[in-house]
Parts: structure tokens; C-alpha cells; sequence
């Protein structure tokens, strides 16, 4: 077993006011809290990043996935939930996979691909680190080039 470091540079100056910079191999941002929870929104945010990791780790995962059914394209909407009370708590991550499949595509294929979609966020690597914390959830859509 092989483990993998990454490393994250950052800088933060002020308080909820704030504004600072992340610097991480390709990832170069600015960052503040964002306007929805009382700070600047300049440039992106906690929120945005959890949501971000938890969806391009999904999105690839999936694409392994569904590779060997032939669908070599997806699109992805994910929302996340932050309550934002004292003790401000991430609740819920929603992926909704849009999977675009050929018209001749058999429903025992169809349906290896809507297996596909739930376990992909079975398989992620940040889905298991927020699993007990934020409930995860898939809502795939599936259509036929044709619909």
C-alpha cells in the first residue's frame, strides 16, 4: 500500500471579514466566507471547496464506472446544505448525475448504469471521509438520446 501526500499553501488576514489565498498544485484562489453566511464572497469559500471535492471525486468515480457500459460523457448538478446556526454544520451533499445514453441501449445496461450512479458515491474517497458526518445523496437521471 502506497500513500499519496498533497500539499496546501495558505494565507488569511482579517477575521470574518476576512479574505486569504490558497495555493494547492493547480488550485490558485482567492478565499473569504462566503456573502450567504455574513463575509466579503470574494472568491470562493469552505462551502464551495467541500462541495467541490465531494463532486469531482463522485463525478470521476462514476466515470470509471460507466466507462465499461460505453458512456464516455456526464454531467453533474451537486448542491450542498449548511445550517448556519452557532455551531454552523454541513448537512447534506446531493449529486444528480445527468447520464446521456444511445437509443439502443438494453435495459439490462440501463440498469448496470443506474447501479453505476449509486455506487460511485459508494466508492468515493471523500464520500467515505464525510460518511457519519453529511448525508450523501444520488439522484441520477438517465435518458435516451432519443427522450
Amino acid at each position: 500500500m502506497s500513500e499519496h501526500q498533497f500539499d496546501l499553501k495558505a494565507e488569511w488576514t482579517g477575521g470574518l471579514d476576512g479574505t486569504g489565498r490558497i495555493q494547492a498544485g493547480n488550485l490558485d484562489a482567492s478565499i473569504s466566507v462566503p456573502s450567504q453566511l455574513d463575509g466579503p464572497g470574494i472568491g470562493t469559500n469552505p462551502e464551495e471547496l467541500l462541495l467541490g471535492a465531494a463532486a469531482t471525486c463522485y463525478l470521476i468515480t462514476l466515470g470509471m464506472l460507466v466507462k465499461r457500459q460505453g458512456i464516455t460523457s456526464l454531467e453533474l448538478k451537486s448542491e450542498i446544505y449548511v445550517e448556519n446556526t452557532p455551531a454552523m454544520k454541513v448537512n447534506r451533499i446531493i449529486h444528480r448525475p445527468y447520464i446521456s445514453v444511445p437509443a439502443h441501449t438494453l435495459p439490462d445496461q440501463l440498469d448496470k448504469i443506474n447501479r453505476a450512479a449509486y455506487r460511485a458515491e459508494q466508492a468515493c474517497m471523500i464520500s467515505k471521509a464525510l460518511k457519519g458526518n453529511v448525508e450523501v445523496t444520488v439522484e441520477p437521471e438517465i435518458r435516451s438520446d432519443m427522450d
